[in-house]
This record gives structure tokens, C-alpha cells and sequence, in this order.
């Protein structure tokens, strides 16, 4: 997967998360993927995600499929 062009994305985050500033944000990539970086640090690092890996990312998150840290 080449690295999507995010100059013009439109980054959300959600409506949960608040004042508090410590919560991610995610952009819809060109190719239907996912960009999901820090909202502390929007200069940061940007994690990409295809559009099945978010798929079963989101799945997982709804199921409580995922470990604990």
C-alpha cells in the first residue's frame, strides 16, 4: 500500500472524546482505507489502515474482540 496524499484530508474525531484532547483522528483515504493519527500531535505520525484491516479493526472494537492491555 503506497502511502495516501493527506494535504486536503478532513480529519474527525469522535464526539466522545470530549475537551480533554487525548483522543485520535481518523481521514478517509482516497483508496477507502483509514488514516488515524494523535490529536495531541497532528504534525505526528500517521498509522494507515486498508479498508479490510479497518473493517476487522472496527469488528473487533464492537465485540470486545480485542486484548487487554
Amino acid at each position: 500500500m503506497s502511502t495516501p496524499n493527506l494535504e486536503t484530508a478532513t480529519w474527525h474525531k469522535s464526539s466522545y472524546s470530549g475537551q480533554g484532547g487525548d483522543c485520535v483522528e481518523v481521514a478517509y483515504t482516497a483508496d477507502g482505507g483509514r488514516a488515524v493519527r494523535d490529536s495531541k500531535d497532528p504534525a505526528g505520525a500517521v498509522h494507515f489502515f486498508g479498508s479490510d484491516q479497518w473493517t476487522h479493526f472496527v469488528a473487533a472494537l464492537k465485540t470486545s474482540e480485542l486484548p487487554t492491555p
